[in-house]
């Protein structure tokens, strides 16, 4: 092998060698949750569990009840969202930040209103965008999808309930549960 391509391959190597290590310490920094983790959305005060998905780019939220309407010339909507465990009912307004189009497993599409909502998971406040949709068949009130959790997570497909909700509220004390 000439002189010439031996280099080639060896700055090849201490580059990749670079890239890959760059990127490990980069998740280092991220936590390792599990596919199901308690949440906790501050205002209303509501925990739930959440479903973890990196295949769900948006995250969605169970909410009935939409109402949208026009105030000051922006979109809004009312929605109810109920805890499972108690039966209360939370009514919630939100100003609507877009619509999307979700194409469901049955290949049928539905638009779904989005908002932005603080959730509480693993000691992150997140203020993410959410649509909102009847999840009643589903077990899960809450799925928090890839662009909620890119920036801090790594999920552990064989793992749940790796963390805990409680976050520092804007007052100074504890959020969540």
């Amino acid at each position: 092998m000439k002189r010439s391509n031996k280099i080639i391959i060896a700055i090849s190597a201490v580059f990749m060698l670079t890239l890959t290590t760059s990127a490990w310490s980069d998740s280092l920094d991220l936590q390792i949750l599990g596919w199901i983790e308690n949440a906790y959305l501050p205002d209303p005060g509501l925990a739930l569990k959440a479903k973890l998905d990196s295949g769900a780019e948006t995250s969605s939220l169970d909410a009935r009840v939409l109402k949208k309407f026009r105030k000051a010339g922006k979109r809004w909507v009312r929605f109810a969202v109920t805890s499972r465990d108690s039966g209360e009912e939370f009514v919630m307004v939100r100003e609507r930040v877009r619509t999307i189009g979700v194409v469901q497993h049955d290949g049928s599409r539905q638009t779904r209103p989005v908002v932005v909502l603080e959730i509480c998971i693993a000691g992150q406040l997140l203020k993410t965008e959410v649509s909102l949709i009847d999840r009643s068949e589903f077990n899960y009130a809450l799925l928090l999808g890839r662009s909620a959790l890119a920036s801090f997570a790594l999920i552990d497909a064989g793992s749940t309930f790796l963390s805990q909700p409680n976050c520092d509220s804007p007052e100074g004390g504890e959020a969540g549960p």
